[in-house]
Parts: structure tokens; C-alpha cells; sequence
């Protein structure tokens, strides 16, 4: 049973809490998670709430998508889970040392 939302679009100025609150419309709400970039620790601009029942989650995606918040229209659908990252795909660099040349 699935009931987490994916929340995208958001503000920069949003906080875990002021997400936290909004959702508790719509039920009652586990948790809020904003995702952070690992560096810098700003805002991606999108993250995750977790209600206790099916129910509520249904009623945050219809209540909140669309929903005007801090002056950003979110983004809100039922959350998938993550895709699997293939290591191998893509990351390899060329160039450098070439131990074939004379």
C-alpha cells in the first residue's frame, strides 16, 4: 500500500515544516522530506510526504496539484520508487594517458 507523495515545482523558500502543515489538510501526515543537492544543500526543488493512510495520500494529490504555494503552482502524483542506477552507464571518460604511443 503505497502512500507517499512526490512533490515537484516547489519554492526555494519552502521548509519540511510549512509542507509538513499544508499536507496535514489532507491527512495526517508521517513525514515531510525535502531533497537537498549533497553539496551545497540547497533545495532540488521537489521532495516527499508520507501519509498514514492510502486515503490521505489520494486526497493530497487531488487537494495540492495545481495548488498555488509560495507563489509556485505544485506538482503533486503518487511517488514511484526510485529507479535502479546502472554504475556502469555512461560516466566513463576519455582521454589521458595512452600507453600505446611512442
Amino acid at each position: 500500500m503505497q502512500t507517499k507523495v512526490y512533490v515537484g515545482n516547489l519554492s526555494f523558500d519552502a521548509s519540511e515544516e510549512s509542507l509538513k502543515e499544508l499536507f496535514s489538510q489532507a491527512g495526517e501526515v508521517v513525514s515531510a522530506n525535502i531533497i537537498t543537492d549533497k553539496f551545497s544543500g540547497r533545495s532540488k526543488g521537489f521532495g516527499f510526504i508520507e501519509f498514514t493512510t492510502e486515503e490521505g495520500m489520494k486526497a493530497a494529490i487531488e487537494k495540492f496539484n495545481g495548488y498555488s504555494f509560495l507563489d509556485r503552482d505544485l506538482r503533486v502524483n503518487e511517488a514511484r520508487p526510485p529507479e535502479k542506477r546502472d554504475n556502469n552507464s555512461g560516466n566513463r571518460r576519455g582521454g589521458g594517458y595512452n600507453r600505446n604511443r611512442y
